[in-house]
């Protein structure tokens, strides 16, 4: 049996339709996969920082979840820029109002 192409059982890791819209969580919060990633991958935090964030996970919770998000990596940055497409869509089309105030008053 070979090693490639093989995936881990993630023990950690639960999809429930019922708990933040069907997105995998670390089983008994409502903390996202798609959360620890972004501290990790994106923002550049150490796993022990990220413990310091969520102080009642455990060090193996967030690896787990970590390792679940790069044997599912395309799908969750799919998911991602999809997201930021959405928020930059909405944010065009409704400006901050306290800009707009803002700028009244600056002229």
């Amino acid at each position: 049996m070979t090693i490639i192409g093989k995936k881990a059982k993630h023990l950690y890791i639960v999809i429930n339709p019922k708990i933040s819209g069907g997105q995998p969580v670390i089983k008994g919060t409502r903390i996202q996969v798609m959360d620890i990633a972004i501290k990790y991958e994106f923002k550049g935090l150490s796993v022990d920082r990220i413990i310091d964030e969520y102080p009642h996970l455990k060090l193996e919770q967030v690896y787990d979840a970590l390792s679940y998000y790069y044997e599912h990596k395309d799908a969750f940055d799919r998911k991602l820029k999809e997201n930021n497409l959405f928020l930059m869509n909405k944010k065009n089309q409704y400006p901050s109002k306290l800009k707009i105030v803002l700028n009244e008053d600056l002229r």
